[in-house]
């Protein structure tokens, strides 16, 4: 089935949006969801943390790579097609025991929620998302990863700076990240920092990808494109400076797959919970190398939103 056309006076970004995007490769555009929407996809994530059992958690922990290796065990790697859960590393004692709540513990919740919940298909599979995706230059966008990042109170770990095209890589790169904040994201809780323009200075030099026994997840040299179709380089990486994105519930952020940015840990007492997905270029070549692989049916169409 071909993909569905979105109506050529239909427009999710004004030119503005798009200049500031093109220029900084990220963009903040406040009330993407309604109070209702944000409110709803809260609950559901509250719910979800409250019923998931422990009775066979294997305890997975997500790592950004800086206290221990990055995660890559079956769980993970399987998680493709499946809404599981991903503890904060600093959830737990030297001996291995949750010092939190399994609510207050967990990191994230991925990687199928945009097909598996209803809620969460909703707000990834949808109009509006479409027409953004056609605006940015996509042909065929596919969504193939969702997740909650809860960044915990007083636990939510650091992310370093990386880009997401590292994680998510076709040839050439093609990732974009939609980012919703669920509550109110701040610099005591965690925020978002991004280094503007530098997906126009930061190649994919290298992919995080599945290690040759299929057992685990390493990072490998990157020996394709490392720029996407129309970015030209226009200087080497020098010492980034980052700009804070404080930005209040409701808040879309997209996001650049060449573009570096972090977050800070939440020391606060205030949560920071998000929802995101990713989008590729589907007429792009998706390596098989990559830890996320498609599900039997594929990765979503976002344009099956559009009539």
């Amino acid at each position: 089935m071909a993909p569905a056309r979105i109506s050529p006076d239909a427009r999710g970004l004004t030119q503005d949006q798009l200049e500031t995007w093109h220029k900084k490769g990220y963009l903040l555009i406040p009330d993407a969801l309604s109070p209702s929407q944000v409110s709803s996809l809260l609950s559901e994530s509250q719910r979800m943390l409250s019923e998931f059992s422990l009775a066979d958690h294997p305890m997975t922990r997500f790592s950004t790579g800086e206290q221990s290796d990055h995660v890559g065990d079956d769980y993970f790697l399987t998680s493709g097609d499946k809404i599981r859960f991903f503890f904060e590393e600093d959830a737990f004692d030297a001996k291995g025991n949750l010092t939190k709540p399994k609510e207050k513990a967990i990191n994230k919740i991925g990687h199928y929620l945009h097909q598996l919940n209803p809620a969460f298909k909703d707000a990834s599979i949808n109009e509006q998302n479409a027409r953004i995706a056609r605006d940015i230059g996509f042909e065929d966008p596919r969504v193939l990863q969702s997740m909650v990042i809860c960044k915990q109170p007083e636990i939510g770990g650091r992310v370093p700076p990386h880009q997401d095209s590292v994680f998510l890589y076709t040839d050439p790169p093609s990732a974009v990240g939609f980012w919703y904040a669920l509550e109110d994201c701040t610099a005591e809780n965690g925020c978002l920092s991004f280094a503007p323009g530098s997906h126009k200075r930061a190649p994919i030099r290298e992919r995080f990808v599945r290690s040759k026994d299929d057992k685990g997840t390493t990072f490998d040299k990157n020996a394709g494109s490392a720029w996407p179709t129309g970015i030209e380089q226009e200087k080497e990486i020098e010492n980034e400076e980052y700009e804070l994105g404080e930005v209040k519930a409701g808040t879309l952020v997209l996001i650049h797959g060449n573009l570096l940015h972090k977050s800070e840990k939440n020391t606060s007492l205030k949560g920071r919970m998000i929802y995101t997905f990713h989008m590729i270029e589907g007429k792009h070549e998706y390596d098989g190398r990559n830890w996320l692989q498609p599900p039997q049916e594929g990765f979503t169409a976002l344009n099956e939103a559009v009539a």
